[in-house]
């Protein structure tokens, strides 16, 4: 089925994945979009404006390595859309390699990239194929600018606020709650180093009076990815939406959790968490409007002599997920990555590139750059 279908999106049925679909049909890129529920997938596609024009089916499968590998086998693109990572991931990765594509996904689970990284970056490398978990607003365009930071000659320090308008979908709201059950961490010293549990700040957000309440965000991808770069020595990420009530509600799920629920076993545990996510957005949330919903990602870079700030104000955060994903299967039917194995989308891709992607439909301005050397 899939050998005049290049690209496969697991999890087509999903509001990102609808955009990933979305952009497909935009760049022309043939694709399949997959799910276990086929009319569910299918009344998505119908939705999509201009479907008529894509060269795509509509596929069915099970979650499990012999099924998907049969789906994926003859293509070369898998974009992942299953969360939470940590649960479904594994089972994705594995048919990947056993096909023979490349893998990106959405993730936010910071523990899922650790995995991923060390049990199948190096598989992946050995085939020449890209494993890139996390290819999304939240962390590859604050990626970006952190890159853009780095071009500044003697900054090894890596200060990263992502933030943006919105709330968040089904699917990333059941990975908020599964991420509690890990550990956070940040880079010290080339060094992972745990965060407090229940860490939280008031932040000063660049271009507003008001501070917004932010979080770790399970760490996010930004430590891992920095990882033995020999520019980089330590890296913390910070991230929330703008609307404080609603993190608000976050850090008092985060106490709650530790006091009510961690006592609890791990099965115990997942149920739990999972109730509480369904409760909060059961539903799939509006289509993005660009005059509300915003995004806004900020690093401050820094060394023993040099700093840097780099602000990249955009809009559309789950649409530049979309298109960045999109983009990611685009270039990779076209050429081989910059880097095979496990890599982040600007080890694989080019941070310019990425920024002059989303710069050309419309979804970020140009940085806004101050360096004092």
């Amino acid at each position: 089925m899939s050998d005049k279908k290049p690209v496969i999106v697991y999890g087509a049925s999903g509001y990102t994945g609808r955009l990933v679909c979305e952009y497909l049909r935009e760049l022309h890129v043939p694709f399949i979009a997959a799910g276990r529920d086929r009319a569910r997938v299918q009344a998505v596609m119908d939705k999509i404006p201009g479907i008529e024009t894509a060269d795509y089916e509509v596929a069915t499968v099970e979650h499990s390595v012999k099924a998907l590998a049969g789906l994926f086998d003859g293509a070369k693109v898998v974009s992942n859309m299953v969360g939470p990572f940590s649960k479904y991931g594994p089972e994705v990765a594995e048919a990947c390699l056993a096909a023979g594509c490349h893998y990106t996904d959405t993730t936010g689970e910071q523990d899922w990239v650790l995995d991923a990284k060390t049990r199948w970056g190096h598989k992946f490398a050995a085939k020449g194929l890209l494993l890139s978990p996390g290819i999304a607003q939240m962390y590859t365009t604050g990626e970006i600018a952190a890159n853009i930071c780095l071009e500044t000659p003697g900054v090894d320090t890596l200060d990263i606020l992502v933030l943006w308008k919105g709330f968040p979908t089904y699917a990333s709201t059941q990975t908020i709650f599964a991420i509690l059950q890990a550990k956070w961490y940040y880079l010290e010293q080339n060094k992972y180093v745990e965060w407090a549990q229940n860490t939280h700040f008031d932040v000063n957000v660049p271009g507003q009076h008001v501070h917004a309440l932010v979080t770790p965000w399970a760490g996010t991808s930004h430590p891992v990815w920095f990882k033995d770069d020999p520019r980089v020595a330590n890296c913390k990420a910070l991230g929330g939406v703008f609307a404080r009530e609603v993190m608000e509600g976050f850090v008092a799920t985060q106490k709650m959790f530790e006091e009510q629920i961690k006592p609890l076993p791990p099965d115990q545990q997942q149920a739990a968490l999972a109730n509480i996510a369904a409760s909060i957005q059961a539903g799939m949330p509006p289509r993005e409007n660009p005059r509300v919903n915003v995004s806004l990602d900020s690093v401050y870079a820094s060394g023993p002599l040099a700093r840097v700030h780099c602000v990249i104000h955009g809009v559309s955060n789950y649409k530049q997920t979309g298109l960045l994903q999109a983009h990611a299967a685009y270039s990779l039917l076209q050429s081989p990555p910059k880097k095979a194995g496990f890599a982040s989308a600007c080890q694989a891709f080019g941070h310019r590139e990425l920024l002059g992607v989303l710069k050309s439909f419309g979804l970020v301005r140009d940085p806004i750059v101050t360096a004092h050397c």
